[in-house]
């Protein structure tokens, strides 16, 4: 069953370019987790892999827009699902309209348990960005 979460909108004083290059390469986000979870994962420019409560996810990045559009899948996770990342241009000059967009194939009960969850990690990942 396919479920679909969208993040709210979230406007960064940073350029359409400096957010897209932030995100293209997913080793950066490996450099972005406190150094005692960084033992669980591994990245590279296309791959990431975590460990987490017992549980490894993969991703791969499947598509590059530049400037406007990255999209993430699966890899060896226990579930399908992809994450598109979108940067669009804001009203301001010099600004991102960020958002986060995750498509994932979660039964009801998956549903019900992560549902809250992913939509919540979504909007807080958009939080932490706006300044």
């Amino acid at each position: 069953m396919s479920a679909q979460y969208k993040s709210k909108h979230g406007i960064v004083n940073k350029s359409q370019a400096e957010m897209y290059m932030s995100f293209v390469d997913l080793s950066n986000f490996a450099r972005m987790v406190p150094p005692d979870a960084q033992a669980t994962i591994t990245a590279d420019y296309d791959t990431l892999t975590a460990t987490v409560q017992g549980f490894t996810i993969g991703v791969r990045m499947t598509g590059r827009v530049p400037y406007s559009l990255l999209q993430i899948q699966d890899n060896n996770a226990p579930f399908h699902f992809g994450i598109s990342i979108h940067f669009d241009p804001a009203q301001d000059a010099g600004k991102t309209d960020f958002w986060l967009e995750v498509d994932a194939d979660l039964n009801l009960m998956m549903k019900a348990m992560l549902g809250k969850k992913i939509q919540e990690g979504l909007d807080k990942i958009v939080d932490s960005l706006n300044v």
